[in-house]
């Protein structure tokens, strides 16, 4: 008998999963699925323990969902990619796999894994897909046939490609030939750190994910953006995690919206929603084509001259939320207690670190991967390298955001900001933006500290070090 192998990475689904409906397609073949986890790739990658837990959590719905398929999925922890190649190798061999069918991965390590799967399998017809994307890389290029630099421009030609051929959405599997799997499931059980998450904001069963899914597109689609920059509020789809271990795709999500509010496309309700589909797809196809960006590297390479300060006290403060900053620290403790935090706040956390405190942006990129249930290398990378001015489409190094109209801006009653600094919360009103001169004035004690640096000098100093390192760029 023909067996097929399908390879589960960062998809972990069976709606709308091309590898398994591929390998699902013969109904005479035998289908195996299979998941080999890399906890020591996983660290030297900065995974989040949520994150890590998240996974195994999924591993366990899906290994029951594919058996009520008769599929079985096979589990095997390794330390790293090499080791994974090898396992895959003997998997192969010791299950007579004719083929094998896996979801492209576009980071530079899992596409040199991949490339050494492929040439090591010997008979083993390889079939791989392009599963994490809406367009594939590379199908969204300048009139040159080059990469896009700007998002707006590629933005525009996305969507002209997107309307020449809509990408369809594949169905389950059904039951394979002998029915459902009724022997016992050995849960997954991963050995890497893991820590507790919220079920109801990050679901592990795929019926939770789309129902979530379905739920955002018809309701808070419409408002997003009039609500997304508010953290007090639940203003965005909390997806991200989903999207990010593959519980949802996202042609799921372009699918819902458009079912939901068919105006998107035209700049209609839901347009704003769809822009942060299309972010993420520009930052996937930007890996593809430039890999430096998956090697630590900035696109813009005279930012690399920049002065950047080591300073472990700033750094430290920044990462526990003890900058003094009440909007920077609310967003950096509501990360550390749940493993997410809302999309305004990456923002300004981001522009403080790297225009405040003058800290190589590499050092947030790794804290937030470390910490991030829905981390994800490249939407991680391209958002920090634009807050930091040193990507493609980067805000202009002389914008610097204030974190403390930030806060009153989008948090004006300081509603988000008493939730997660518990010692402020007697501070009254919009004096929460800068509590030290409230209690300066009031003669009370806060158990809070002051502002790490003084942001008018610190933006003075900030301007100065890229001034010199764009005279340098030489």
């Amino acid at each position: 008998m023909t067996t097929h192998l399908v390879w589960f990475r960062r998809d972990l689904r069976l709606h709308d999963n091309l590898a398994l409906a591929a390998a699902c397609r013969s109904e005479g073949a035998r289908v195996l699925a299979l998941f080999i986890a890399t906890p020591a790739q996983w660290a030297a990658h900065e995974m989040a323990p949520r994150q890590a837990a998240l996974i195994a959590a999924r591993l366990n719905a899906l290994q029951a969902g594919l058996a009520e398929k008769g599929i079985p999925l096979l589990f095997y922890e390794v330390p790293d990619f090499a080791a994974s190649v090898e396992t895959l190798g003997r998997v192969c061999r010791e299950q007579a796999v004719s083929r094998l069918f896996y979801n492209y991965e576009y980071e530079l390590n899992e596409r040199r894994r991949d490339a050494a799967v492929e040439r090591t399998l010997g008979e083993v017809v390889c079939e791989g897909f392009d599963d994490g994307t809406i367009l594939p890389p590379g199908a969204v290029l300048t009139g040159s046939g080059k990469m896009y630099k700007v998002f707006t421009p590629f933005k525009n030609a996305w969507l002209r490609r997107l309307q020449e051929e809509m990408p369809d959405c594949v169905a389950a599997p059904a039951v394979r030939r002998g029915g459902a799997l009724t022997s016992a499931l050995t849960p997954v059980v991963l050995r890497y750190p893991q820590q507790d998450f919220d079920e109801a904001l990050f679901p592990t069963q795929e019926a939770g994910a789309i129902a979530r899914l379905r739920q955002f597109c018809q309701r808070g689609a419409q408002e997003y953006a009039q609500r997304r920059d508010l953290p007090a509020e639940e203003g965005t789809s909390r997806l991200s995690a989903s999207l990010a271990i593959g519980t949802l795709s996202p042609r799921q999500c372009l699918h819902r919206l458009l079912a939901e509010q068919p105006a998107a496309l035209e700049g209609g309700a839901g347009s704003v929603w769809l822009n942060e589909l299309i972010w993420r797809e520009f930052y996937r196809h930007l890996i593809v084509w430039y890999p430096a960006l998956c090697r630590h590297q900035p696109f813009l390479s005279w930012t690399d001259g920049v002065g950047w300060r080591d300073n472990p006290q700033h750094l430290r403060a920044w990462q526990e939320g003890n900058t003094g900053y009440p909007i920077v620290d609310a967003a950096m403790r509501q990360m550390n207690a749940t493993g997410w935090m809302h999309n305004r706040l990456r923002m300004i956390t981001a522009s403080f670190l790297v225009k405040d405190l003058l800290i190589d942006w590499r050092q947030g990129e790794r804290y937030f991967m470390s910490q991030l249930i829905d981390g994800d290398f490249a939407a991680n990378n391209g958002g920090w390298q634009w807050a930091a001015s040193t990507g493609t489409d980067a805000a202009p190094y002389f914008r610097i955001f204030n974190p403390t109209t930030q806060g009153e801006k989008f948090d004006r009653d300081g509603q988000f900001i008493r939730r997660w600094l518990p010692e402020l919360r007697e501070v009254p009103g919009k004096a929460i933006h800068q509590p030290w001169r409230w209690a300066s004035r009031a003669g009370v004690t806060l158990d809070y500290p002051p502002p790490i640096v003084d942001h008018p000098q610190a933006r003075a100093a900030t301007l100065a070090a890229w001034e010199a390192a764009r005279k340098g760029r030489g």
